[in-house]
């Protein structure tokens, strides 16, 4: 399983974007962390973690060319077609790629997280964004984005230490 093929794949994508690429970097770090901790075993589940991972803002750019917008409604919109792109050159298999757009293709709707898998992109995606978007200032609103959007032991754990301690 390398994901250093994706990772390669992300910064070709982006190119001098460093910012987006980073992004994309600390969010799979996280899910590496969060997945480790839950004890996820499945190799097929792990792939799909760090697929997802590191792809999961890769309609940002077409989102801001054919919109004029980075909103999440419109990554997911333009993020799956590219991300089985990049899935296809690497022959991974049907049953991946659909899982991996799948959360690309959810990963700013609450309601769309149906797994385990989806659900620890959503932890990482979520601690890297409070961290970025310095939402850590308001101590009583971070608390409360934990206390509603976190449901793995690790990730709770982890938020808590990085922005309650």
């Amino acid at each position: 399983m390398s994901r250093l093929k994706y990772i390669i794949e992300l910064k070709e994508y982006y190119g001098t974007d460093l910012k987006r690429i980073n992004h994309a970097l600390k969010v799979l770090n996280y899910a590496d962390r969060i997945a480790y901790g839950e004890n996820i075993a499945d190799d097929k589940m792990k792939k799909i973690i760090y697929i997802s991972a590191i792809l999961h803002d890769i309609g940002i750019k077409n989102a801001e060319e054919k919109y004029g917008s980075s909103s999440g409604k419109y990554q997911e919109i333009e993020g799956p077609p590219i991300a089985r792109e990049i899935m296809l050159k690497n022959n991974e298999d049907e049953d991946i790629m659909d899982r991996v757009a799948y959360i690309i293709g959810g990963h700013h709707t609450a309601s769309k997280n149906d797994g385990v898998d989806f659900q620890i992109i959503w932890e990482s995606d979520l601690l890297v964004n409070i961290e970025e978007d310095e939402l850590y200032k308001d101590r009583e609103n971070v608390s409360s984005i934990i206390e509603k959007n976190f449901k793995t032991q690790t990730g709770k754990m982890i938020a808590n230490d990085m922005f309650l301690s």
